[in-house]
């Protein structure tokens, strides 16, 4: 019933991912939601945590994209000092933000992992345009005012899950 939105992966945050975890899967680029995915909805400059997880990922020749249904100067002005390329407008569940991505990079969508923090629209996305992903646990337990919604709905969606697939755990790894 709620396959679409069940995640390959339940990791508890994106920095417990490693260059090497994601070779072992095949996996060339990361593409990431922006908030509290990556950053904290409502504090855009990051972690010493993230930068350091940005700057592994770049060291090992990964491109890290942000696909967000953000506009444009919002996630700019997040990611410019980070380096980041983005895809902005992503519509999210829809497979338009992963497209871009697939056909900018030339990498087929075995290669490329979705992580975000949404069953609705990260998670969904992601499976509707056959790419692997993890969701993650929320990095601040508030939301902007148009995710509250998801939220609800998204409760009623992870309880059905956990109860259909009790091998949905959070784990540290994608190697656990």
């Amino acid at each position: 019933m709620f396959q679409k939105y069940k995640p390959t992966w339940m990791i508890e945050a994106i920095y417990d991912i490693t260059p090497e975890q994601l070779r072992m899967h095949g996996i060339e680029a990361v593409l990431t939601d922006l908030d509290n995915t990556l950053i904290a909805w409502n504090n855009p400059d990051g972690t010493p945590e993230l930068l350091a997880w940005i700057e592994t990922m770049k060291e090992a020749a990964i491109p890290v994209i942000v696909v967000s249904n953000n506009k444009a100067s919002r996630i700019d002005r997040a990611v410019k000092h980070l380096g980041l390329d983005y895809v902005s407008r992503a519509m999210k569940p829809f497979q338009k933000g992963f497209n871009e991505v697939e056909n900018r990079y030339k990498l087929p969508k075995e290669k490329l992992l979705m992580v975000g923090d949404q069953l609705m629209t990260d998670i969904k996305g992601a499976n509707n345009a056959g790419i692997q992903n993890v969701l993650v646990k929320p990095i601040v337990e508030t939301d902007a005012w148009n995710t509250k919604f998801n939220r609800t709905v998204e409760k009623f969606i992870k309880s059905y899950l956990l109860k259909k697939h009790p091998d949905m755990k959070w784990r540290k790894s994608l190697n656990d």
